[in-house]
Parts: C-alpha cells; structure tokens; sequence
C-alpha cells in the first residue's frame, strides 16, 4: 500500500491542508480549549451519529431491492465495515470493502452493489451542496469578511453543485433507459477493448446497470433524497452536541453547522491520508473562525468532532469485519 503513488499523493495533499489548519496555532490555548471542553456532550451526539448509520443501512436496502431484499439489520453490520474501511484505508477503499463482504453474505455482485454506493455518493454530495446553498447569503457575508479559504466556497459550490447535476443525470438516465446505455456501453467496449476482456466487462457493465434499478421509480429517487436529507442532518445534529462541549452554542447556530458539515464533507472528497486527515479539519476550522470562533477553539472542537466521528464507527466496523472471519492481511482482490 506504501509504494502506490496514490497513497503519496493524499498524504502530501493532507499535509498541505494540516498546514493551513495549524499555521499561527498557539497549542497552550488549544490544549486548553480542548482540556476545558465538557465531553458528556459526545455521548449524545455519538447515540444520534449510529441513528444516521441506521438510515444509511436502510438507504442502502432500498437501493438494492430491485435486486436483492436484504434486511436493513442486515446491511447494517456491512455499512459499519464499509465506513471503517474509509476511515482507515486510502482512496474509499472501504466502499469495495462492502460491496465484497455483501457479496459473500448474500451473493450480490460486486458491480451491482458499487452502482448503488456511487448513487449514495451521488446523493450525498447533492445534499452537501443543499446545505451550502441553504446557506449562501450568509455564506456571501463571510465570505465579503474573508479573503481566504471562505472566501472561494461560494466559486467552489457553483463547480461541484455542476459536477454533481451532471452525474446525477447521467446515472437517471441509464437507468431509465438501460438497454440503450448498454447497447451505447457495448459498442465502446468492442472497439477499445481487446477481444480477451470484452465479455466480462460487458458482464460487469450489465451487472452494474442492474445496480441502478431503483432510479427507474421518481418515488424511489425522491424516497433516496429525503433519506439522504435525514442522514445529514442526523449528522449535523451530531455537531450541535459537540458544539455544546464547548460553549459554543450561543455563537454558532444549527444553520451555521449545515454549511460547515456541507464544506467538511465535499472537501473530504479531495484525495487524503486515511481518516481525511487534513481535509476534514482545516475547512471545518476556516468556516468557524469565519464566525468569530477563535482558532484554538476552533481547531479543538474540529479535532474533537473529527475523532467523535471517527472512532465510534471505525471500531465497531472492526468488530463485524472480525465478526466476518476478514483478517487485516486477507487479499480481497480475487473477490471484486
């Protein structure tokens, strides 16, 4: 894993975001900060946190119902462990992570499972933006009070929520028109592929439009979007009781958090070290410090907040992977 060029790259991409998180960081005031912070705060919003994984399992559920009713209880322990995996492993591996381990458990293809994880990214990243544009005019007076960071969100926004309505309609559309996608898909894989891969990528291609079933119903979309909509915002709340650790809730109100989970989490789509180090952190600090929050403050709520939403999750996906019989050393690569 060391000598991939894409570990190197995250990693020097998180040390340059850890750089501008820490830059001018007197550690005595963020020790302080973060000794003084009241942590029973986190036991609430840790509970509120795995109601969200919930929703993300029965999301999960849905999506592959055209293929496979698994029950949520079911997708639950998976979720956990593609979470885990992304929490640990560069590049989301954790995302193949599941797709594998549901297929041993109940014979989904790989490919069928990744179209439905990318459809939840799809609609993540659409929520994400919802909540920065929920956000833009006061997001413009943060951004007229700084140059910086803030200060591009609003360039930034336009790019992805373009990005996102463009992946977003093309996945609607091979769904709701599948043999034409793959009539349209087969006609490249014979003319760019050698004659020894064709069939089963074709395979592979057929299997993953199958995975996109679930968007062939405008019920079933709007269903996945208001799911979404409820897990974020689970999430958020999970940042207002951590907010409450340290005092903060007389200066930073629940909208303000919306806007910074929105930044934290399109930043996180950026290449890291695993645990997004860096990525996760310095927008989180730039957006607060934007709202009068004093940088140790800031920069020990964002690390207390990051680790709250790391390590909960990432332990008990470690328990179900052990659960699973998976060793760390265990080559999945056979199965994808």
């Amino acid at each position: 894993m060391f000598k991939r060029w894409q570990f190197w790259v995250g990693l020097l991409i998180s040390i340059a975001f850890l750089y501008l998180a820490l830059r001018g960081l007197k550690l005595g005031d963020f020790w302080q900060a973060v000794k003084t912070a009241n942590y029973w705060w986190i036991l609430p919003g840790v509970a509120v946190y795995f109601v969200g994984v919930w929703a993300r399992a029965w999301r999960w559920h849905y999506l592959l119902g055209p293929i496979k009713k698994i029950p949520t209880r079911t997708m639950f322990p998976v979720t956990c462990i593609g979470y885990m995996g992304n929490n640990i492993y560069p590049a989301r591996a954790g995302e193949v992570l599941r797709a594998v381990i549901l297929k041993r458990r109940e014979g989904v293809s790989v490919s069928a499972s990744l179209a439905t994880i990318i459809v939840e990214r799809i609609f993540d990243g659409v929520v994400m933006l919802g909540f920065v544009f929920v956000n833009l005019p006061e997001l413009a007076r943060l951004a007229a009070a700084d140059s910086g960071f803030v200060g591009d969100l609003q360039t930034l926004s336009l790019w992805g929520a373009g990005i996102f309505a463009a992946a977003l309609l093309v996945f609607l559309l091979a769904a709701m028109f599948p043999q034409t996608t793959a009539r349209f898909g087969q006609w490249f894989i014979d003319r760019l592929l050698p004659k020894p891969l064709r069939e089963k990528t074709s395979a592979i291609m057929h299997k993953f439009l199958d995975g996109l079933a679930s968007l062939r119903s405008p019920f079933n979309v709007l269903m996945v979007f208001m799911t979404s909509v409820v897990i974020w915002l689970l999430e958020t709340v999970k940042y207002w009781f951590v907010l409450h650790a340290f005092g903060l809730e007389g200066q930073v109100g629940f909208f303000a958090l919306m806007l910074m989970n929105g930044v934290v989490n399109l930043a996180t789509t950026i290449p890291s070290a695993p645990a997004y180090a860096g990525t996760f952190d310095a927008p989180g600090i730039a957006v607060l410090m934007a709202y009068g929050v004093p940088q140790p403050v800031a920069a020990g709520y964002t690390l207390v907040l990051h680790v709250a939403l790391w390590l909960p999750i990432t332990a008990l996906g470690a328990y179900y992977l052990a659960r699973e019989g998976v060793k760390w050393s265990d080559s999945l690569r056979a199965e994808v």
